[in-house]
């Protein structure tokens, strides 16, 4: 971890954060180290000043433009299910949705390499500078309808997706690289976590419908 993440960190209450993780043990999340970056990840520097007292409640908060940043247990159910699945295999990963960054910040301290796309360009531009500010360097990032991936810069080991699309958009599937692992919500008014595995080189993919969730929508087209 940087120095500049502790700083960060140091500016919370260690008994706040801990409260956090606990929460999310208890709710099932029981890989070693998404706990240990969560605890120690600065979740208020990702939120409007106003907001940045409720950042350690385990819920998902406004950030502007329709979006939202992830609630915890969300962010650490998806990143431990990517982990669980790719199999010590992740060198480079696709992230569907900057947002906030915050997604991206714990991704960016589990894999040597992330590439983010955002379709809102404010909203990347917070997220790259709140990146800088804590000192992770191993993010690229693209202003681009995430609906296309970042083909040129595949194929990736895995790929998650922080909105949901009525179905999986199949431009994700041929960005993953074999036994790639994509994890994405799916639905409308009724949304699920979906796991999808590709198999060895071939186009033959795994599905497996993991638990219902709740996300904005995944939305096509650019938007300055």
């Amino acid at each position: 971890m940087t120095d500049l993440l502790m700083q960060g960190v140091g500016m919370t209450s260690l008994r706040t954060r801990e409260r956090l993780i606990q929460r999310l043990r208890d709710q099932g999340v029981t890989n070693l180290r998404v706990l240990d970056v969560m605890l120690n990840t600065p979740r208020h520097i990702f939120l409007d000043e106003a907001l940045s007292h409720r950042a350690y409640e385990d819920t998902a908060l406004p950030i502007g433009h329709g979006q939202t940043i992830s609630q915890p247990y969300i962010v650490a159910r998806m990143t431990e299910v990517l982990l669980g699945a790719a199999g010590g295999n992740l060198q480079k990963v696709l992230e569907v949705g900057t947002g906030s960054g915050y997604q991206t910040s714990v991704l960016a301290q589990l894999v040597p390499h992330v590439y983010s796309v955002e379709r809102i360009k404010p909203l990347q531009d917070k997220a790259r500078d709140r990146l800088r500010q804590i000192g992770l360097r191993n993010v690229q990032m693209r202003h681009a309808d995430g609906g296309f991936g970042w083909p040129e810069a595949g194929p990736y080991d895995g790929i998650i997706s922080t909105a949901a699309p009525q179905a999986i958009p199949d431009e994700l599937l041929k960005q993953l690289a074999p036994n790639g692992v994509l994890v994405i919500p799916v639905g409308g008014r009724e949304q699920h976590l979906h796991l999808v595995i590709r198999e060895d080189e071939s186009d033959h993919f795994v599905t497996r419908i993991l638990e219902p969730v709740k996300f904005v929508p995944f939305l096509s087209g650019t938007s300055r």
